[in-house]
């Protein structure tokens, strides 16, 4: 039982704490990717993944840390955005990577447009205020795309055999 709550809370948390830290700040901590990589290993290793589908996880997470801090190289992305599509890359594994990254650059696309279109406006005189808001518009700051990078990760995250393998009927009678 303790199994299928980590399975069905920890990624989807971790996730939307992302979200809500790239929102308000800008950043994303490391301590989320690094929760992120532990909570696979130790989800995987509780639930006795084999040792090769293991590798081949890992095997999709570092493939999207290499493409992703090419992209952090460029400019495109920040650091904390390439290390979570990292994390979550090493959540899905191969089977569900390209359902994520289609998502993600869905998401991320539409995120972009509306914040370009956001720092058209002023901002209202009551918002002004706000110092996370000011942020978000000015237009000399980035896009927070770990929300993107969050909110697709969540729209896979139902289809992975980590939530396939919950006894939800379980958990519904404790």
């Amino acid at each position: 039982m303790i199994l299928d709550l980590a399975r069905l809370l920890l990624f989807p948390a971790l996730m939307a704490f992302a979200a809500a830290s790239d929102l308000f700040t800008m950043t994303i901590s490391n301590r989320v990717s690094l929760a992120l990589g532990a909570g696979f290993f130790a989800l995987a290793i509780a639930g006795g993944m084999a040792p090769y589908d293991i590798l081949s996880h890992v095997g999709a997470g570092a493939l999207v840390l290499v493409v992703a801090f090419t992209c952090f190289a460029m400019g495109w992305v920040g650091g904390g955005d390439a290390k979570v599509a990292a994390s979550v890359a090493l959540w899905f594994g191969f089977a569900q990577l390209m359902n994520f990254l289609l998502y993600a650059s869905l998401f991320g696309g539409a995120l972009t447009l509306l914040l370009l279109q956001f720092r058209q406006w002023p901002l209202p005189y009551g918002l002004a205020g706000q110092a996370w808001l000011a942020r978000l518009h000015a237009k000399e700051s980035g896009i927070p795309y770990g929300i993107a990078l969050a909110l697709s990760a969540l729209m896979v995250y139902p289809e992975t055999e980590w939530v396939k393998a919950i006894d939800l009927a379980h958990l519904a009678l404790r």
